[in-house]
């Protein structure tokens, strides 16, 4: 068969051939591949810079993807701890990590979506005490996992959303999703009554969004819990101490190993059915495997892109 293999880190996968891969344990099945998102968590543990990366190469990048099983049904796979990914024409997965897809689902909707919507749905729903009438603030609100960090909230039942983020033509968009103000980082303060911060951004930007938000609060021992999802302005936060003195601030982590595999599966099926019907605005496109190389390293697009054999 042929896959996109990484040879090496920080080099761009190159289609070619590449053994079958051998189904060994009892739950596990060899499927085909039909659409496999190119999420920055897929890009990350490829180049070895995210926490659970092993590291080790060649590898065949992929976190999840939508697959046909040999009886025709598709499924919504997600793959952990192996080097096999799901950018190939086949792959194996562990059924009990895989979920079956509603009829009518499109493969590159769903491969788009699942991966940055879970990343909210789970957040809201399993790692924290999110309650309908609360206020959120999704920080970094204009990349993929934000515009449906935005939505989720909505759907969930949030009086207000807040969207921060710093394009401003991206940030136009949002109220249209669903999000009340849609602010640049300079305008945080406007959001200071905000009950949770959805943050997809870390590194200095949310540093130093702390505390103009929680000098601006209304109520500073009304508690705000900042969850951290995403890292794209860096791994590491320089939080000043008067951040966590100066108002009720719990900063709490959400992601593999915070939560269990039980409850990411958990929660799929309903946000499976909500991408299928059309509830969330998935901006998807496709990528054949002579565009892996180029798109890999594409960075620029709204669009989510997925890989399609």
């Amino acid at each position: 068969m042929y896959a996109a293999v990484i040879t090496e880190r920080g080099t761009p996968p190159v289609h070619r051939e590449h053994p079958e891969p051998v189904a060994r344990g009892e739950h596990e099945r060899v499927v085909e591949v039909l659409a496999a998102g190119l999420h920055h968590l897929t890009r990350s543990k490829a180049e070895g810079t995210h926490y659970s990366a092993t590291g080790v190469f060649p590898i065949v990048p992929g976190v999840d993807a939508v697959v046909r099983e040999p009886s025709g049904r598709l499924r919504y796979a997600i793959l952990d701890d192996t080097d096999l990914g799901t950018f190939a024409e086949r792959t194996v997965i562990d059924v009990r990590r895989s979920i079956v897809l509603p009829d009518g689902a499109d493969p590159v909707r769903i491969a788009a979506a699942m991966n940055p919507g879970m990343s909210s749905w789970v957040a809201l729903r399993r790692r924290i005490d999110f309650r309908a009438g609360q206020r959120v603030l999704v920080l970094g609100a204009t990349g993929s996992a934000g515009r449906m960090a935005v939505q989720i909230a909505k759907r969930f039942g949030a009086a207000e959303v807040f969207a921060v983020g710093r394009n401003a033509a991206r940030l136009a968009e949002l109220p249209a999703l669903g999000a009340d103000r849609a602010l640049t980082f300079e305008e945080i303060a406007a959001a200071a009554d905000a009950d949770v911060v959805l943050d997809f951004v870390w590194g200095e930007p949310a540093a130093g969004a702390m505390l103009p938000l929680l000098t601006a609060r209304a109520d500073r021992s009304t508690p705000l819990t900042w969850v951290q999802i995403g890292s794209m302005a860096g791994p590491t936060a320089p939080i000043p101490s008067a951040a966590l003195r100066k108002a009720r601030l719990e900063i709490v982590g959400s992601g593999i190993g915070s939560l269990s595999a039980r409850d990411f599966l958990a929660e799929l099926p309903e946000l499976a059915s909500a991408v299928t019907e059309g509830a969330l605005d998935v901006r998807a496109r496709a990528v054949t495997p002579s565009g892996i190389a180029e798109a890999w390293n594409d960075h620029r697009s709204d669009e989510r892109l997925v890989y399609v054999p």
